[in-house]
């Protein structure tokens, strides 16, 4: 392992990496990389690949529209099939609170480009034809949304980066932060020190044991999140359904399994990540639900991970106050995987030519302090 390094990137989830791809690729490859397990060892192993562009807020819409477009290139850049499929995203409504949102959320991502429609549930039978839409009011539908294989996304970025100079330590904890003043002058993990000035926090739901190691607190809090799949089956489903009422939201593979989950109002924060027999229950009854005919299929595997929440539902990015050279990436929820290249390309940019998108001044930890929080609404699936 490097002895020194211009950047250390604490977490090799594929924020972590996603950050290093891009600073590689465009010529800084004086980084290293420290992840505790192997790679996909946190949340970005463990989550369900949905990449959507329906959001309450003006950042994250345009934010993911630049996301979905570098996500279509990905696959030629790093030579791994991420197997990014664009079959929709579709929003089911049950109330008059939600029918609300998705009407609004449709006018600003119109306006901004995004070809989301609202549609009746008799044209939501039309794309799903098996879904029970009994006590649906209203439906969102876009149709360049999509889902994607997570783990060569990890793969090939991580590839890249360590073919164009960056180096990647796996199973390699950091025990130490140390800071002289405001300034970091080294980290030092469990295999030795590394002499740095800057270190980038992207480890998710270990962010905030990460930040007091250098004297930094953070409000972000883990949460379990479960996901089961299913056996194959014959193809049927094109789009991600999400059912507002309860959070549920599933999609089909390319190889035919059924893969969802749904958040749990009662799990309390933790680094708890067992299965439970209670998700099992609630996920099977929701699913009947929605898809009657789904009701002897057999479960293959269920597992859990973290969303890294924040207390308005937007990530934690840039400098904090103090620390000098301690940069924040974390806090995404259960969204970092969609965010990753739009948010890698960014940071990038902004490290090396200081060309500061204002995602970082928005999203930056001093908005709580300032009480200037701007919840994202639209935190599902």
């Amino acid at each position: 392992m490097r002895d020194r390094a211009d950047l250390v990137i604490v977490g090799g989830g594929v924020i972590g990496l996603s950050l290093a791809y891009h600073l590689a690729r465009l010529g800084f490859s004086d980084v290293v990389v420290l992840e505790q397990g192997y790679l996909c060892f946190g949340a970005s192993g463990r989550n369900g690949g949905g990449v959507r562009q329906q959001w309450s807020t003006e950042e994250n819409v345009l934010l993911m529209k630049d996301a979905v477009r570098r996500y279509r290139r990905l696959s030629q850049e790093c030579g791994y099939n991420i197997w990014f499929r664009q079959g929709g995203y579709l929003f089911l409504a049950r109330d008059d609170a939600s029918a609300a949102t998705l009407e609004q959320n449709t006018k600003l991502q119109n306006r901004l480009g995004v070809p989301t429609r609202l549609i009746s549930p008799a044209e939501a039978r039309r794309i799903v034809p098996v879904l029970n839409l009994e006590g649906v009011r209203v439906c969102a539908y876009n149709p360049t949304d999509g889902v994607l294989f997570p783990f060569p996304v990890v793969w090939g970025m991580a590839r890249i980066a360590s073919d164009l100079g960056v180096e990647i330590n796996t199973f390699t904890r950091v025990t130490n932060i140390d800071v002289r003043g405001r300034q970091i002058v080294k980290v030092v993990t469990d295999r030795g020190a590394i002499a740095t000035r800057r270190v980038v926090n992207a480890a998710g739901a270990w962010s905030p044991q990460v930040a007091r190691l250098a004297g930094v607190e953070l409000p972000n809090k883990p949460y379990r999140h479960e996901i089961l799949v299913s056996e194959p089956v014959k193809p049927f489903l094109d789009p991600l359904v999400s059912d507002l009422s309860n959070g549920t939201y599933f999609s089909q593979t390319m190889r035919g399994e059924i893969c969802g989950g749904l958040s749990d109002p009662a799990e309390p924060s933790s680094m708890e990540s067992g299965s439970s027999l209670r998700f099992l229950s609630r996920m099977s009854r929701s699913l009947m639900r929605l898809v009657p005919q789904l009701g002897s299929l057999k479960v293959l595997r269920q597992w859990a991970g973290y969303y890294d929440e924040t207390p308005d539902g937007q990530p934690i990015l840039g400098r904090v106050d103090a620390v000098d050279g301690f940069i924040q990436l974390n806090g995404f929820g259960g969204h970092g995987f969609m965010m990753a290249p739009a948010i890698g390309q960014l940071a990038a940019e902004w490290i090396l030519r200081k060309a500061e998108h204002p995602i970082f001044s928005t999203c930056d930890l001093g908005r709580f302090a300032r009480g200037e929080q701007r919840r994202e609404t639209f935190s599902i699936g």
